[in-house]
C-alpha cells in the first residue's frame, strides 16, 4: 500500500540537480498524521513544486541556448518547473473534497522532459 504524502514531502526531479520538498497550501489543506495532506492537485510551480536547483535537460530551452552558447558543453540552467498536468495516479480510495488523496509513486511531468517524484512522503499512513 502506498503511503500518504503530506506537507515537507521530499522530492526530485530526474533533470533537477537538487531535492526539494513539498508545500501544501493553507486553502487546500486537509489534516491527517499530523501534517497538512497533499493532494493530486498540489502542482503550482513554485508555489506547490519548487525548483530544483539547475535544470540539466536539453528539451529546457533556456539550457539549450547556454549549451549552444558553450560550444555544445552541457550548461545546466536554474530549473522553474513547467507542470504539463496535476500529480497521478493518486490514491484510489481517498479524496480531499473532489480531489484524490496524494500517495508515495505517484509523479508529475514537467515540459522539459523531466519527472518529478516523491521520495519521502513524509507520512507512515498507508492507504489505497
Amino acid at each position: 500500500m502506498p503511503k500518504l504524502v503530506v506537507q515537507g514531502a521530499a522530492l526530485k526531479c530526474s533533470e533537477g540537480t537538487s531535492p526539494g520538498k513539498l508545500t501544501v497550501l493553507p486553502s487546500l489543506q486537509a489534516s491527517g498524521d499530523l501534517a497538512d495532506v497533499a493532494t493530486v492537485a498540489d502542482c503550482v510551480p513554485l508555489l506547490n513544486i519548487p525548483s530544483f536547483g539547475m535544470c540539466k535537460t536539453l528539451a529546457n530551452p533556456q539550457v539549450a541556448a547556454a549549451t549552444a552558447s558553450a560550444s555544445g558543453t552541457l550548461t545546466p540552467m536554474p530549473c522553474v518547473p513547467v507542470l504539463t498536468g496535476p500529480w497521478s495516479p493518486g490514491s484510489e480510495g481517498v479524496t480531499f473534497g473532489a480531489q484524490k488523496a496524494l500517495t508515495k509513486g505517484a509523479t508529475c511531468t514537467c515540459a522539459w522532459a523531466g519527472t518529478i517524484e516523491v521520495t519521502d512522503p513524509a507520512s507512515t499512513v498507508d492507504v489505497d
